[in-house]
């Protein structure tokens, strides 16, 4: 299925200021250099803010992780849980069309949304509240029809009680979700055969729709009003007071001997990720390599041909004064050890993707396989 932009796009994003700090903190999770790792998560959140991603939306999670824009709108149109138009603003309602829900009515189900949402699917109602489509199997084929709606299953269907439902989300009201036939799970319909001593004295409801009962946000959006995100490893301090930012690691226990052979098996600490200092003259690791005020005449260089260098790490490539392919072909070792030990956040990176042996081919009017590809778009840029 082609999944292409919504036509209208909003002409910006920004996150909320808790789910900015909710961001930050997915964010924190990874080492530096691998933050591309939590783009799912502030994707998906963007989406919970919004209720569907736009193309601000994409842009500004790809400059939060120093993506290229076509890597993370790669991620948004693969994952099909990812809405690239606007939903409804109470619900946005999928009906499962796979075999067992084809057969057990869901074309009626699909009757009733084109009728009370929209003659098509992905349109919102003409009321704003709504909007529908058809999906692939949802994995409740014991209930079918389904239909999941907002975080939350509706099983054992009718079109009759569809269009309860939505007359009910309407109105403000959450229906209860799980089936709605009377049926406890997805035991026989003539009622359970097996462990029926549990029966009596059960919950009210299964595990799953007593969770989301509990919690009650079946088609409520992420908000920020949650409990937020727990990242202690960022809250704690070095002995100067300066917050320093830690990964998850394993802390040797304090007066534990080796064990009978000697030899201390228990797991070392992980070092806390270094702290991001701006470049510096004095810096004792090799040469700072000479440096340009701007550009020569004519304009920088597309830094980005380098394969490994993104948007955010060519414009910290110029705050350095670097600019073109020429200046990186002439670095010596030591000169390359000063950058890649100044690259904030990105340290390591000229000498893990080679940019001098590539910038030596692009400065003499040259195309690396790289940059052949990212000129034509088939590459990201990060």
């Amino acid at each position: 299925m082609l999944r292409r932009l919504h036509p209208d796009q909003p002409e910006s994003f920004a996150f909320t200021q808790a789910n900015m700090a909710w961001a930050e903190g997915q964010i924190s999770k990874y080492p530096a250099g691998r933050q591309a790792s939590a783009v799912i998560p502030l994707l998906w959140r963007a989406q919970e803010q919004e209720g569907w991603l736009s193309r601000p939306a994409i842009e500004a999670v790809a400059e939060m992780l120093d993506m290229a824009y076509i890597r993370v709108l790669e991620v948004a149109t693969f994952y099909f849980m990812f809405q690239l138009q606007p939903v409804g603003s109470v619900a946005h309602v999928q009906i499962c069309g796979t075999t067992t829900c084809m057969i057990c009515g869901a074309e009626d189900l699909m009757a009733v949304c084109k009728d009370k949402i929209a003659p098509k699917a992905h349109e919102v109602s003409a009321d704003g509240k709504f909007s529908w489509e058809e999906v692939e199997c949802l994995g409740s084929c014991a209930n079918a029809p389904m239909a999941q709606i907002g975080k939350d299953y509706y099983e054992d269907l009718t079109a009759e009680r569809l269009s309860e439902i939505l007359d009910e989300l309407a109105a403000g009201k959450v229906p209860v979700p799980g089936p709605q036939n009377g049926r406890y799970s997805s035991e026989p319909k003539g009622g359970p055969v097996v462990l029926t001593e549990h029966v009596e004295g059960r919950a009210e409801y299964n595990a799953s729709v007593e969770l989301a009962t509990t919690i009650g946000d079946t088609v409520k959006r992420i908000d920020g009003t949650e409990v937020p995100l727990r990242t202690p490893w960022r809250d704690r301090s070095d002995e100067k007071g300066d917050a320093e930012p830690e990964t998850h690691a394993p802390k040797l226990a304090e007066d534990v001997p080796a064990d009978d052979t000697g030899v201390d098996k228990r797991e070392a600490p992980v070092e806390p990720a270094a702290k991001v200092e701006s470049p510096a003259e004095d810096e004792e690791v090799g040469t700072r390599p000479e440096a340009l005020e701007g550009p020569r005449e004519g304009g920088a260089d597309d830094l980005k041909q380098i394969k490994g260098v993104g948007p955010k790490l060519e414009e910290l490539c110029h705050s350095l004064g670097f600019f073109h392919f020429d200046q990186i072909a002439n670095w010596s070792e030591d000169e390359v050890a000063w950058v890649d030990a100044n690259l904030q956040g990105f340290k390591g990176r000229v000498t893990r993707d080679g940019w001098v042996d590539q910038a030596k081919v692009l400065s003499s009017g040259g195309e690396t396989e790289f940059s052949g590809r990212a000129k034509k778009g088939d590459v990201s840029e990060d």
